[in-house]
């Protein structure tokens, strides 16, 4: 078991423990107060706790946390800027707020039969669920989407015109040095951005993280270089399978290896051996390197490193990515992605 894990249990219990205790402590057991040097965030006896052994395991939990205020704050800030803007138009004089939306920024928004069609299949929804009533909350949702679209669109016309100085601080992303090492790579080798995935070729949320990667690829070209780190999840069967069979067709090549990844993510309920040796014939692999190389499952070791080094740098699920170490957990719009690519490549 997980030494951490174990250590984390225990903590926990022990907090549970003292917060159930009935009988009252009279004497307090921390004294707040400034620390006597920028390192230092606690002191017990001669023992000084520093900000990395505070901070080392839990970083990534706490700017996520640090990051949720502060979009909260922007929403809010957004809002009120929004508000601000329709009222310092002529029109707006004698209507509400959703009327000015409805008549001057989010006018005309139809959902296409065919879009609640595509929608439905990218969730995943049997055919035989899809009735009129999942069909109009697919239809309500779609058009609050292009709703929000429209007038994020309409209030960065407006900023872009007059620009808002924003006071608040942004918090930093913690950063995680990860060596490429010999993983397969997409991109120019020196990229200024390097996206680093670990990812599990049997999660369907790693498949849907596969295609905004590929559209990051297509969007960023030689600026960008696309590293793939194999992190199999012990419930899913065939993805430490499919992992090996993916190496192996890097062995031979490394764009038979991105043919290989995205065969897999396509197929994701074919990742059996023999589906595996079918995909090794599909992508033009020669068959019989790729059966010797399999049988001997001479990549296992690095499978589990690069699983290790994903651990040790606080991947919990599938997908995780890192950007230039910056981590993104899950498959985010790809607008999320483009904004921390769009920050480094201005550096």
């Amino acid at each position: 078991m997980n030494k951490k894990f174990v250590l984390g249990s225990i903590v926990f219990s022990f907090l549970a423990f003292w917060a159930c205790t009935e009988k009252a402590v009279s004497k307090s057991q921390f004294i707040f107060k400034e620390a006597p040097n920028k390192n230092a965030v606690a002191k017990f006896k001669d023992k000084v706790i520093t900000h990395d052994e505070l901070y080392g395991d839990i970083k990534h939990e706490i700017y996520d946390l640090e990051k949720k205020i502060f979009d909260l704050k922007m929403n809010k800030l957004k809002a009120i800027l929004l508000k601000t803007m329709m009222e310092s138009d002529p029109k707006y004089k004698g209507l509400t707020n959703d009327e000015y939306l409805n008549k001057y920024i989010a006018k005309n928004i139809n959902i296409s039969s065919k879009e609640i069609m595509a929608f439905a299949k990218e969730r995943r929804i049997p055919d035989n669920q899809l009735n009129d009533q999942i069909k109009d909350r697919i239809k309500t949702f779609l058009t609050a989407q292009k709703k929000q679209k429209e007038v994020e669109n309409w209030m960065n016309k407006q900023l872009s015109k007059n620009p808002a100085e924003v006071y608040l601080t942004k918090p930093k992303a913690p950063i995680v040095e990860i060596a490429a090492g010999d993983s397969p790579f997409a991109g120019k080798a020196d990229a200024k951005v390097t996206l680093i995935e670990f990812s599990d070729f049997e999660c369907p949320f790693c498949s849907k993280g596969a295609k905004i990667v590929d559209q990051l690829k297509k969007k960023y070209g030689n600026k960008l270089k696309v590293v793939f780190k194999n992190f199999p999840l012990p419930f899913h069967k065939n993805a430490m399978n499919a992992a090996n069979a993916a190496l192996c067709a890097n062995e031979q090549d490394s764009k038979k290896f991105w043919k290989m990844h995205d065969h897999l993510f396509e197929n994701q309920s074919k990742l059996d051996e023999k589906s595996l040796e079918e995909a090794a014939k599909k992508v033009g692999l020669d068959m019989a390197k790729y059966k010797e190389c399999y049988a001997s499952k001479r990549h296992q070791n690095k499978i589990e490193a690069d699983k290790k080094l994903g651990q040790d740098s606080g991947v919990k699920s599938t997908p995780t990515f890192f950007v230039n170490g910056r981590m993104v957990s899950g498959a985010v719009p790809v607008d999320k992605f483009s904004e921390i690519i769009d920050e480094e490549l201005k550096k």
